[in-house]
């Protein structure tokens, strides 16, 4: 096992389980520095590592219109506040390489996002900013597959692998958690984390006006989060709001900030259990 650290985390082998949490989108700073602290006082009282996630931009919203974020200056500066003013570890996504530069000044993990999982370019480009990498398995790729990311990742000098299932194609509209692959993609040798938010997700749904957005399954996140921990996870994704229904993107897949508390009391019991 090729461990690695983000921040002050340590991730793989025998290092302590990780919490890599916040809301979808860096909405504003205020939201983000709350939910942070939040966020880090209950992964101190349970012994669990954390990593603040928001993003600057997601650019894959099911709609044109739907509401991208902050953009990638203003997003970095939200991110940098967080990392000041609580004192955690960041990360956010990437999705063009000349974004990778400015991101890997600011953050101490850099996410690359499913759909861009293959991407040669922002995969070289996020290694040879020198922070370790995240790189979210395809919802289209085999575990074993991801053997050609490593590969990438490290012909280009990374810093530290993290490599996240989030749930593989079951039709249109599902997603599936193949525990076996799972196992498989522990033997690649690199810390593994397990997204039991966008396992969730119900890709391509419509809303009552009929428009396609993206619904979800939040009240099964954390039975797979005990899953992917009693299997082996290094680390859980988990994406959360203080009101979900109030969130500007992916809001329906949310663990509403107010559970996290049993939900990471139930994940550290698992933890002790199986280490």
């Amino acid at each position: 096992m090729k461990g690695c650290v983000v921040g002050n985390v340590a991730l793989g082998g025998d290092a302590r389980l990780a919490v890599i949490a916040g809301p979808c989108l860096a909405e504003s700073e205020e939201l983000c520095v709350s939910v942070a602290r939040h966020m880090r006082e209950i992964c101190a009282r349970h012994g669990l590592g954390y990593v603040f996630k928001a993003s600057f931009d997601k650019a894959n919203r099911s709609s044109l219109g739907s509401d991208r974020g902050p953009g990638l200056d203003r997003g970095l500066e939200i991110l940098a506040g967080v990392r000041e003013r609580v004192g955690v570890a960041v990360t956010t996504d990437i999705h063009e390489p000349q974004q990778a530069g400015r991101v890997g000044a600011v953050v101490d993990l850099i996410q690359i996002p499913a759909f861009l999982s293959r991407q040669t370019d922002l995969l070289v480009a996020a290694a040879q900013t020198g922070r370790a990498v995240n790189v979210k398995k395809g919802q289209f790729m085999a575990p074993a597959e991801m053997r050609a990311v490593v590969g990438k990742l490290n012909a280009a000098g990374g810093n530290g692998i993290v490599l996240t299932e989030r749930g593989t194609f079951f039709g249109y509209g599902r997603l599936v958690n193949d525990f076996l692959g799972f196992g498989d993609l522990l033997d690649l040798g690199h810390p593994v984390c397990f997204d039991a938010t966008h396992s969730t997700q119900q890709p391509g749904a419509t809303d009552d006006a009929g428009r396609v957005v993206s619904g979800g399954r939040p009240e099964r996140s954390p039975l797979l989060a005990r899953c992917a921990v009693a299997a082996g996870a290094h680390a859980v994704f988990l994406e959360t709001h203080p009101d979900p229904s109030q969130a500007r993107s992916d809001g329906p897949s949310m663990v509403p900030l107010d559970r996290m508390d049993g939900v990471l009391s139930e994940l550290a019991r698992v933890r002790s259990a199986v280490v």
